[in-house]
This record gives structure tokens, C-alpha cells and sequence, in this order.
């Protein structure tokens, strides 16, 4: 633990920080509270980067703390010896307050350390970032986002040579970098304009995007259906202030999309966020806008995506002709319904087609998958897992992964983005919605459909956030207090069997027998009751909270809901 009123001194008493930085940290001398939250620790660098919010401490964003996370990836970087650095890093950044700020930051801090730079001019969705790490060859990359959080927060997520996220070795190598480097005094630096002059950044722009939507379109796969219904055929799109405001809706009217209509007001570029509590798609509430929108147009399909443009949120018309939002595990299950089929009938779909999804995800998607001849595997949660599985299956000659999803609503197609990507899903789900509509069906039609077709499954996510510098540690302690005393039962119905992923252990709890999972390494729980249920508890790895989900499966609808209703009111009795 630092002294975190000596930190707080020495970052106020610092000759780096501007006037207008060291008053903002003067205006908190009396608040030994916020003092604590501010500088009792740095941020965590994890597997998902950096996340928080953006004010003056070591636990905050903000411009020091960039540079110091950069030099740390700037000296793994330059580990990997002169070609690595030759390479280079692609950087990108989305649309929150400072985002630019940070990323040219960074910029700086590679050009010093001898690393190639190559920076978008301006804002572009997160998929594209690991679109251009491909596409050039880069050695790694570097985002400026903060997803879908709220517009206090900025992030910093890095990735590696194969446009995935870092995986945990080299997330761990970085962390252990910065214990050694002072955030004043450590950091290597150019002005931006001198390294741009020296040719160590180059501007990224309207050629990437042109490479990246030509990758993006070859994923079509039913140009007729959407020509075939086009005059009548009304789409919403809303970028929620954000990155997809250029890309998604090229993307559409390339497709064919005759009338597209895009939300005016968050179609404005604002890290305020102004028309929105969240400007998270997976908050149906945030779409306001666009409901209103698509009943003036007649529109029965609304599409929105977040800030950075990697997750993607629906609503379709429900059987009394008002919106209902379309849940991430639903969106996904239809989708690899559609693709699936659609590739099929292309003669498109590999022999040794594999599907992709999170062991939180639903298990409709594996009855889907393998009622198309399909094989579905699970992964840890985060796309970097599922790149990694994509990467060993392919390069070992075990199949050909077409479609990956989570059930927060991120999705990840084809071989150009090891990523989730909202606007090649974005196109997709319009082809979707379009293919069903030349068959006189709504989505909300077609998602009963696939119910009727496949079981009646039914997920909920439960959240239990435990804010507070004591957070972290409430969590912990639920986590371990289930190991210690695991449940017999769950809301009256006996666990079969019980799965810890930290060591990769499957407990029998009728023989007491311990087999070995296949997958291990992730602070994740399973229960597997007697009636087919599965509920999985972990922490988050971004916010202060841990996760529930309940995935069950119903005779029927009633049923369904029954169990979800059952199991969520023990889910709850967790924060208790």
C-alpha cells in the first residue's frame, strides 16, 4: 500500500503538473477521503488495460498517468528488439474528453523510445484500431476508450501483433515495468509535431477507413433481400454521440439501404454525452430518441452502438407494434441462426465451421450451432480469449471460426478484427432484419421462432456493485466465502456439480469427485444444478462489482420466467 498523503505531496509539490492541475489537487487538501481514493494505489494495468476516472491522482486518468502506462508498454515493446520498434504502434481514440488529449500523449512517448507511430487524425471505432494492427503489421496498439461507461471515465487498452487485446503474460510484464518507473521522472518524450517532422508518426485516415470497409462489405451475404425489400424497408441507427456516426451508416447504405435514418441529435460527436444518462446500447432507456424517431419514419428495426463502436444494441417491434429491446444473448442467437444459414446457402459455410462464445453466454447458441453441423466451444469472457482460441484452432487445422459473441452485446466476424466489431455487425443485423422481412417477419417473429425451434431459454445478468475503496475487498470476500461454504442448493434445487476456473477444478457433488475442467486461470464460479440451470459468479474486470448470471432453460415461456425470477432473488441475497 502507498502513503497515499505522500503521494498526494508529491504530485502537488511537482514541477510537472500545470497551475490549473495543481489547484484542482489543492481543492481537495482538506478531504483526506478523496485524497485516499485519488493516490492509495495506481490504476491496476490488467488484461483489459486501464479504466477510470478522469481527475489528477495516480489512481485517475489523466495525461501522467497515459505517459507512464505508455513507457511501461513502450519498454515491452522494445523488448522484443529493433523490428518490433520498427513496426510500430497503430493508436486510435474515441470520442470522450481528452481522448485525443491522451492518445497523441502517447504518441509522444513511443516516438521517444524509438517506436514507429502510426495515429488516426481523429476519432475511429475500436474495431478498426485492430483492423489497422493488421493490416500494417504493427507490433501492437494502443486505444483511447472508455467503451460504454459513463462520461466520467476514459480507458486505455492495449493490444498485440495480432490485433487482439493483450493476453495476461504481457498485461503482467507491463505491470511490472511501472513498479519501476517514476510517473514524473521515468517517461520519455517528444513534442508531436517534432516526431511527426522526423517521420516517427504518421497519420492514419481515409485510406485505413477504405481498407477497413472493404473487409467490412465482403461479409455480405444477401444483397437480393435487401434490394428485394428496400422500398419499404426503414432502419434507425443511433452512434450515441460516438465512433460508429461515419462508418455504420456507409456501411448500411452500401448494402442498399434506401431508407436510413439516423438520430440527429447523437449523431453530434460529444463526450457529454448530453441526450443520454448512458450511452451504453445494453440501456434500452438510452433509446429514447430513436423509438420516437422510428414511429414518425414507420422504421421496425433500431440499431445502436457505443461510443467506441465495438458493442451493438437492437430494438424491434413486439407483436403490439412498440419497441422491445433485443438482449445481447438473444441478438447473438439469432444472428448465428441467420449467418449460419445464410453461409450455408452461399456455399460459403466451411466444412469445419466453429462458433465462438463465452461460458457466460447462452446455451441456446451451442443448440444453434450444432443444429447447423457447426461445433461451438466456450472461452473465458473478453474477446482476447476468443482470439487466442480463434488463433489455435485455425493455425492447428481444427476449424475455421466464422462467428464469436458475448453476452455483453459484443460481437466478432471474419478475419480482419480480432476484436468485438459493431459495424460489421451492424450490416449484418440489417441484412438480418432485411432477409426476415422478404419473408413477411419481424425479428421479434423470428426470435419465437428460434424458441419454439431450439427450447425456451431464458438469461439474466444481476450486477452487485460494491463501490468504495472497500469495494474490492466485499468482493473478494463474497468470492471467497462461496469457496469456502459452497452452496448445496441454490432457491431449493440441488447443484450437481460445481466449477472453480481459478484452478480449473469440476466437483461431482453427489460423489464428491474432482476432474479437471477444461478451461482454468480466471476467478470465475459454476454451479450446474438438477434442472439444468447453470449460474456463474464473477467479478468484473473494468467496474466495482460482481456479476451473476443465471442461463436456464424452460418447458415454456412461464416456466422460464419462473426460473429466472427463482434463481435471481438468491443471485440478490449475494450482497446482502
Amino acid at each position: 500500500m502507498i502513503d497515499y498523503k505522500a503521494e498526494y505531496q508529491k504530485w502537488l509539490h511537482s514541477d510537472a503538473i500545470t497551475e490549473d492541475e495543481r489547484a484542482e489537487l489543492l481543492s481537495i487538501a482538506g478531504d483526506d477521503k478523496e485524497i485516499e481514493s485519488r493516490f492509495y494505489g495506481p490504476l491496476e494495468f490488467g488484461t483489459a488495460g486501464l479504466r477510470g476516472t478522469m481527475k489528477m491522482g495516480l489512481h485517475q486518468m489523466n495525461i501522467y498517468v497515459i505517459r507512464w502506462a505508455t513507457q511501461g508498454f513502450a519498454n515491452v515493446i522494445c523488448a522484443e528488439g529493433p523490428a518490433a520498434m520498427d513496426k510500430g504502434v497503430a493508436i486510435c481514440m474515441d470520442c470522450r474528453h481528452h481522448s485525443m488529449e491522451f492518445a497523441r500523449a502517447a504518441a509522444e512517448v513511443c516516438a521517444a523510445n524509438g517506436i514507429h507511430v502510426r495515429i488516426f487524425e481523429s476519432l475511429r471505432p475500436t474495431p478498426e484500431l485492430s483492423f489497422a494492427v493488421r493490416h500494417y503489421g504493427c507490433q501492437a496498439g494502443i486505444n483511447i476508450t472508455a467503451s460504454h461507461n459513463p462520461k466520467e471515465y476514459n480507458g486505455y487498452k492495449v493490444y498485440w501483433s495480432d490485433g487482439a487485446q493483450l493476453p495476461p503474460h504481457h498485461a503482467d510484464a507491463i505491470a511490472k515495468e511501472l513498479e519501476n518507473i517514476d510517473i514524473f521522472t521515468g517517461v520519455k518524450t517528444m513534442p508531436f509535431d517534432e516526431a511527426k517532422a522526423a517521420g516517427r508518426i504518421e497519420l492514419m485516415g481515409e485510406e485505413t477507413d477504405n481498407a477497413f470497409m472493404e473487409n467490412v462489405m465482403a461479409m455480405v451475404n444477401d444483397r437480393a433481400c435487401v434490394a428485394k425489400v428496400a422500398d419499404d424497408f426503414h432502419v434507425v441507427y443511433t452512434p450515441f454521440h460516438g465512433c460508429g456516426w461515419k462508418l455504420v451508416p456507409q456501411a448500411l447504405r452500401d448494402l442498399g439501404v434506401k431508407h436510413l435514418h439516423c438520430v440527429p441529435e447523437q449523431m453530434v460527436l460529444d463526450g457529454s454525452f448530453p441526450t443520454v444518462e448512458s450511452p451504453n446500447p445494453e440501456n434500452p432507456e438510452g433509446f429514447y430518441l430513436a423509438i420516437a424517431l422510428a414511429d414518425q419514419v414507420g422504421a421496425n428495426f433500431i440499431i445502436g452502438t457505443d461510443p467506441d463502436s465495438d458493442r451493438v444494441g437492437i430494438l424491434v417491434r413486439g407483436t403490439d407494434g412498440r419497441f422491445i429491446p433485443v438482449s445481447g444473448n438473444q441478438t447473438g442467437v439469432l444472428l448465428a441462426d441467420y449467418l449460419l444459414g445464410a453461409m450455408a446457402r452461399n456455399g460459403k459455410l466451411p466444412k469445419n465451421a466453429v462458433l465462438l462464445k463465452t461460458i457466460v453466454t447462452t446455451e441456446m447458441a451451442r443448440r444453434v450451432a450444432e443444429s447447423h453441423g457447426v461445433t461451438c466451444y466456450d472461452t473465458f469472457t473478453g474477446f482476447k480469449f476468443m482470439a487466442e482460441k480463434k488463433q489455435q484452432l485455425e493455425s492447428q487445422g481444427l476449424g475455421k471460426v466464422v462467428f464469436s459473441y458475448e453476452e455483453s452485446y459484443g460481437y466478432m466476424l471474419g478475419d480482419y478484427v480480432r476484436d468485438k466489431d459493431a459495424v460489421t455487425a451492424s450490416l449484418l443485423l440489417t441484412e438480418m432484419a432485411a432477409w426476415y422481412q422478404s419473408r413477411g417477419m419481424t425479428l421479434f417473429d423470428a426470435l419465437q421462432a428460434l424458441y419454439e425451434k431450439y427450447g425456451y431459454y431464458g438469461e439474466k445478468t444481476h450486477n452487485l456493485v460494491m463501490p468504495g475503496l472497500d469495494g474490492l475487498e466485499k468482493m473478494a470476500v463474497l468470492m471467497q466465502s462461496l469457496r469456502d461454504v459452497p452452496p448445496a442448493d441454490i432457491a431449493g434445487v440441488a447443484v450437481t456439480a460445481r466449477t472453480d476456473y481459478k484452478d480449473g477444478t469440476v466437483t461431482d457433488c453427489a460423489s464428491g469427485k474432482v476432474t479437471a475442467s477444461e478451461l482454468k486461470g480466471s476467478n470465475v464460479l459454476r454451479y450446474a444444478l438438477a434442472d439444468g440451470t447453470v449460474i456463474l459468479v464473477r467479478p468484473s474486470g473494468t467496474e466495482p462489482k460482481i456479476k451473476v448470471y443465471i442461463l436456464t432453460l424452460g418447458s415454456d415461456p412461464k416456466q422460464r420466467d419462473e426460473n429466472i425470477a427463482k434463481y435471481s432473488q438468491w443471485a440478490l441475497s449475494l450482497q446482502k
